[in-house]
C-alpha cells in the first residue's frame, strides 16, 4: 500500500527538485510507471484488485464449491462451516494454505450460488402501543442467604422500549399467566399484539407457517384480556431481538450482583423498582426518552378487564394411606384423619390449597420438582403420639428436626431424662401440638423458659404458655367481679412434679 508521505516525496522530488523517474524509481524501489502513474494524478491510497486470483486455492476452488453447492440439500445446523472446509481440506486433500484464505473464498463462493452468509434486518418504526414480546432468562438469586436458580419473565414494549421483569421459581403455564398479569398491571393497559416463541406453554402444535394450534387455557386467557398471540418461526428468536437483548441487559443490569433477599417476594419488590428506574435515557432512532413514550402509550393500550384473570387451576384427589394428596407427581399432607376422604384441590402459582367440602384442610408452597413429599408434621402429631416408636424414623418429623432450634432437641432430651424415652416422646409430641393454638414464636419462648426452668413435662410449657400470655395481653382485663389470680410458683410446680 502506498502511504501518503512516499506519494508527496516523490512528486516533490521530481517538481521541485527536478530528479528524473529513472533515479526516483532507484531510491524509493517503486516501478517507472508507478511514478509515472503517480505523476499525472492525486493520491488516492490504494486500489484493491478487482478480481482475487487465490493462488494458493487454485486446485480447490472447484471442490469448495461443490461442497457449498450441496449444503443446499441438507438440514441448515449440518452444513459446512468455513471452518469445516478448511479442515476437510487439510486432513482430505493435504492444503498448505491458510484459514483466513479459505474463509475469504467461502464468502464469495456463496454469494456468487445466492447463499446469504450474513443476514441483513429491515429497520422497523412500531406503531405506539400496539406491539410487545415476551421471553423468559434465568439467573442466580439469593433467598435467605441460599442460592437458588430462578427463572425471570420479561415483556418489553416494541414502542417505548420500557420493560417489566418478574422472577418465578419455574416457567409452568400458570407463572406464565402471571407475569402477563402483573405485567399489563405495570404497563396499566394490554398490547393489542404480543409476540413469543413456540413456547409449550402456549404453543399445542406448530403447522405449516404460520399456524399454531394454541393451548386451550392460553387461548382462554388470551380471549379474556382481548390480546393477539404472534409466534416466531422456529430458531428465530431475532424476530423479537428486543426482548432477546432485554433478557441479557437485565441479567447485567439487574442481577449482577445477585439479587438478595429474605423471600422471593422482596426479590421482585427490588426488581419492580429497577424496572421503574429503568427508561431516562433514549433508544437509538428515538427522539424522547422511554419514559416519555411509555408516558404516550398507556392511552393506546387495550383497557384492562374489572378484574384480573382468576390464575387458578381446580383437580379432585383422594387422601392416600400417607394422608397425602399427589398432585403433579408431588405429595401434599393433610391432616391424617382425612385418610380415605375425596377432596378438592386449588392450584395457585406458588401454592397449593386442599378442601374437603368447603372446609381447608391444609395450605402448601407449591413443589418445582417431582416426587417431593411436602409436609406439615402437626398434620402427622396424633398419629405419632399413638405410635411414639416412629418419632425418630417419621418423614413428618425428621424433615421438622431439620429446622428445630436447639431449644427444641434440649427439652426433648429432658423430658426423656426425667420420665424415659417412650413417655418423654408422648409429652414432646403434647408441646409440639401446641404449635396448633399458639404463634410459633410464643411456643419457641416457651420452650426456651421451660429449658431455663428445667421443666420435665408439657403440662409445664403449657403453664408456662398461658402465663406469658395473660401477662402480655394488654389488651385483655379480667372479667368483672373475677379474682385476679396471682402468678404460678414454679419452684412448687416443680417440687409436685418430683413426688
Amino acid at each position: 500500500m502506498l502511504k501518503m508521505d512516499r506519494y508527496d516525496y516523490i512528486r516533490t522530488a521530481h517538481r521541485v527538485y527536478g530528479k528524473s523517474i529513472r533515479e526516483i524509481a532507484r531510491e524509493t524501489k517503486h516501478s517507472r510507471n508507478t511514478i509515472k502513474k503517480l505523476l499525472k494524478k492525486e493520491f488516492t491510497s490504494y486500489t484493491p484488485r478487482s478480481n482475487q486470483n487465490y493462488p494458493v486455492l487454485q486446485d480447490y476452488r472447484s471442490l469448495i464449491d461443490l461442497w457449498i453447492s450441496e449444503d443446499r440439500q441438507s438440514p441448515k445446523k449440518q452444513r459446512h462451516t468455513a471452518r469445516r472446509i478448511f479442515n476437510r481440506l487439510v486432513s482430505e486433500q493435504d492444503f498448505k494454505g491458510s484459514e483466513a484464505t479459505v474463509r475469504n473464498y467461502v464468502r464469495v463462493s456463496k454469494a456468487n450460488q445466492g447463499i446469504a452468509s450474513t443476514q441483513t434486518f429491515l429497520p422497523l418504526l412500531p406503531d405506539v402501543g400496539q406491539e410487545a414480546e415476551v421471553d423468559w432468562g434465568v439467573a442466580q438469586c439469593f433467598i435467605k442467604e441460599e442460592k437458588v436458580k430462578l427463572h425471570y419473565f420479561c415483556m418489553r414494549s416494541k414502542y417505548s422500549g420500557k420493560s417489566f421483569v418478574r422472577f418465578y421459581e419455574n416457567e409452568r403455564q400458570q407463572a406464565f399467566f402471571d407475569g402477563h398479569i402483573q405485567a399489563f398491571q405495570f404497563f396499566g393497559g394490554v398490547f393489542s399484539k404480543i409476540i413469543y416463541d413456540n413456547l409449550k406453554t402456549a404453543v399445542k402444535e406448530i403447522l405449516e407457517g404460520k399456524r399454531r394450534i394454541e393451548q386451550e387455557e392460553f387461548q382462554k386467557f388470551r380471549a379474556y384480556y382481548s390480546f393477539e398471540a404472534k409466534f416466531c418461526n422456529p430458531g428465530k428468536g431475532h424476530e423479537k431481538g428486543g426482548v432477546e437483548g432485554m433478557i441479557g441487559f437485565v441479567r447485567r443490569n439487574y442481577m449482577t450482583p445477585p439479587p438478595a433477599g429474605n423471600s422471593l417476594e422482596e426479590v421482585n419488590e427490588k426488581l419492580l423498582k429497577d424496572c421503574f428506574n429503568y427508561g431516562s435515557h433514549q433508544v437509538r432512532g428515538k427522539d424522547r426518552s422511554v419514559n416519555e413514550l411509555f408516558e404516550e402509550e398507556r392511552e393506546h393500550l387495550i383497557i384492562l378487564p374489572e378484574f384480573p384473570h382468576e390464575n387458578l387451576k381446580t383437580l379432585e384427589g383422594k387422601v392416600d394411606k400417607y394422608a397425602t394428596v399427589i398432585v403433579e407427581k408431588n405429595r401434599y399432607s393433610v391432616p391424617c384423619r382425612y385418610t380415605g376422604f375425596k377432596v378438592n384441590v386449588l392450584l395457585y402459582v406458588e401454592r397449593v390449597e386442599v378442601y374437603y367440602k368447603n372446609k381447608k384442610l391444609a395450605s402448601h408452597k407449591r413443589g418445582n420438582g417431582k416426587q417431593e413429599w411436602i409436609l406439615n408434621p402437626l398434620h402427622y402429631l396424633e398419629l405419632v403420639q399413638q405410635r411414639p416408636q416412629t418419632f425418630k424414623s417419621a418423614r413428618p418429623m425428621k424433615q421438622w428436626k431439620e429446622e428445630w432450634p436447639k431449644g427444641m432437641n434440649s427439652l426433648l432430651e429432658q423430658f426423656c431424662e426425667y420420665s424415659g424415652e417412650r413417655k418423654g416422646i408422648k409429652e414432646f409430641i403434647e408441646v409440639l401440638r401446641l404449635f396448633n393454638e399458639y404463634e410459633k414464636s410464643e411456643v419457641l419462648a416457651a420452650i426456651e423458659l421451660a429449658n431455663q426452668e428445667k421443666t420435665s413435662s408439657s403440662e409445664g410449657v403449657k403453664q408456662l404458655l398461658y402465663y406469658m400470655n395473660e401477662k402480655g395481653g394488654e389488651e385483655s382485663a379480667p372479667l368483672k367481679n373475677w379474682p385476679t389470680l396471682p402468678p404460678p410458683d414454679l419452684e412448687l410446680y416443680k417440687r409436685l412434679e418430683g413426688e
